[in-house]
């Protein structure tokens, strides 16, 4: 079976509790795993000032997860977006060894934090 590399981000209305938010993650953490995908990583980056309002809202809570899956996942992942209410917007991508590279790096801190500053003696 084909596997590739996949990065998924939704954002989830601002209006649930946080229980209720952490249920919507865990289903689609399921959704992921029980359509074969092996979860690599995951983030909460918790509530967030959106670009523009969407339905009326200007926050929501993005969750991350980033995982290894049969090609057929994506179009079952989308599908369970689009009929959930609580999710306000969803983007997949597929990654290439450069991104997977660069996500590795970023997780051990190598990449994405500002250089100290060097002091001249």
């Amino acid at each position: 079976m084909n596997h590739k590399h996949y990065e998924t981000v939704f954002i989830i209305t601002p209006v649930l509790s946080e229980e209720q938010m952490r249920d919507t993650v865990e289903k689609f953490r399921k959704v992921l795993v029980d359509n074969g995908a092996e979860i690599i990583h995951e983030e909460n980056w918790g509530l967030r000032k959106l670009a523009y309002p969407i339905q009326h809202k200007s926050t929501g809570f993005y969750q991350l997860f980033e995982f290894k899956a049969p090609v057929s996942i994506v179009n079952t992942l989308h599908t369970e977006y689009s009929r959930d209410e609580r999710i306000m917007r969803y983007l997949t991508t597929a990654l290439d060894k450069y991104a997977i590279e660069y996500n590795e790096k970023r997780r051990k801190g190598l990449v994405g934090k500002k250089k100290e500053a060097q002091t001249v003696a």
